[in-house]
């Protein structure tokens, strides 16, 4: 709603790549009219519609933008906007070695997709990667296989699965990782589930990866369709998913509820409960419940001061604002005095108070939301994941730890070896 309470549509965040982001449109914007006809009062739902057509059509899409007098017009070329697994990867500055890929499912694409990023980033000499599966809920079984296959040795198990009546079935890395043991981190969180905690899974039992973050979501079912009438069907579990060291990766759902079931409500087994398995070079690891990390991290919560800025939308209003009056500001700029200033003015104009104190004990923040919401809406969501990816708690946490990853690794070949001369 505007100032006159009226239903208005504005654009958040341009998807990088897309028609819109092509044509020039960005974060802010409010779309007046689409081919003429007025988009004032219609819902999400309607102006998605109209903005939608068989690709190669176009669209001319008015917007009104903040610091331009009169709205203005763009002539917007529709074209398939494909959603990748790879979302994310690039390497960490400044010369960390250091790579990043976020893989948000498995499908079709998710091997080749991954492929081609490892090549890039081995090609820029990477030292060690972070894996980022947090929210990622799975997919493909055989895309998972082919995932884990890049990082573990030739012939190496990634995962098996048994019923009381569903004969056993072992997956094993075909290809193998070629001798290229960097160093590895994979984040977690509590959607991460299916196909990301087989992998997950894989390479915490061979110690390949540590593994930090929050206890994933446990969901290793093998689920068989039986095909009934008027095209139904009965999905029947036959099959539970176990880890390399055995591990069941199924939560437990006996006494719970759908809703609480999927919304995670009550706790899940502490590691001092659980089922005590051991990796490739001896650690413990917990069974019974997802995959539970190596680093337990939790990100922190925005404070009292945080929270009320944000609920406000102070951040993106000055970026409005700002941008009006600053249309080329490069993409690597830093937030001095000058715009520190402009943004106390907006908060005195929009009357949210805040003390000397409150401002300077939140200054990294602010610095940090101004940031990413100018760049996101001059550069689109792709520099802006770059930007929020950087200046994740999570990933500077796995930075840290990437010592403790290369350990695993050397500590693993010196145990098993050991264990075999003795045998």
């Amino acid at each position: 709603l505007d100032q006159s309470n009226k239903l208005v549509t504005v654009v958040i965040y341009p998807l990088h790549g897309s028609p819109a982001m092509r044509a020039g449109i960005r974060a802010g914007d409010e779309i007046v009219k689409i081919d003429g006809k007025s988009a004032e009062g219609l819902s999400i739902d309607k102006v998605a519609s109209l903005l939608k057509g068989p690709r190669g059509t176009t669209v001319v899409v008015t917007v009104a933008r903040t610091g331009v007098p009169k709205p203005f017009q763009f002539n917007v070329t529709r074209a398939e906007i494909s959603q990748h697994s790879v979302e994310t990867a690039f390497m960490i500055p400044p010369d960390t070695g250091i790579g990043y890929i976020r893989l948000t499912k498995f499908d079709e694409t998710s091997d080749p997709e991954l492929t081609a990023a490892l090549k890039r980033m081995e090609q820029a000499h990477m030292r060690g990667l972070i894996l980022d599966m947090r929210g990622n809920p799975g997919g493909l079984l055989q895309e998972a296989v082919e995932v884990a296959d890049h990082f573990l040795e030739k012939g190496q198990l990634i995962v098996y699965h048994y019923g009381r009546n569903s004969e056993e079935r072992r997956y094993y890395a075909i290809n193998g990782n070629h001798g290229e043991e960097y160093p590895m981190i994979v984040l977690v969180g509590p959607n991460t589930a299916s196909a990301a905690e087989i992998v997950s899974g894989a390479l915490q039992d061979h110690d390949r990866a540590l593994i930090l973050g929050q206890t994933s979501f446990g969901k290793g079912l093998v689920q068989t369709v039986f095909p009934l009438s008027d095209h139904a069907g009965l999905a029947l579990t036959t099959a539970h998913y176990y880890t390399p060291s055995g591990r069941l990766i199924q939560r437990d759902y006996s006494d719970l509820s759908i809703y609480d079931y999927f919304n995670h409500v009550g706790e899940q087994p502490s590691p001092s409960q659980a089922q005590v398995y051991y990796t490739d070079g001896g650690r413990k690891v917990y069974g019974g419940g997802g995959i539970t990390p190596d680093v337990l991290f939790t990100l922190p919560k925005p404070n009292a001061v945080q929270e009320k800025l944000l609920e406000r939308s102070v951040f993106f209003n000055f970026g409005e604002d700002y941008l009006a009056q600053h249309p080329d500001v490069p993409e690597n700029f830093t937030v001095d005095d000058a715009m520190l200033e402009q943004f106390k003015n907006l908060l005195k104009k929009e009357n949210v108070d805040l003390s000397p104190k409150d401002f300077s004990d939140n200054l990294e923040f602010i610095k940090q939301q101004i940031s990413e919401d100018i760049v996101g809406a001059t550069y689109g969501v792709r520099a802006l994941d770059r930007l929020d990816v950087e200046n994740s708690p999570e990933v500077k946490k796995a930075i840290s730890e990437m010592p403790e990853a290369a350990e695993l690794v050397t500590n693993a070949k010196h145990y098993m070896a050991s264990r075999h001369g003795a045998n």
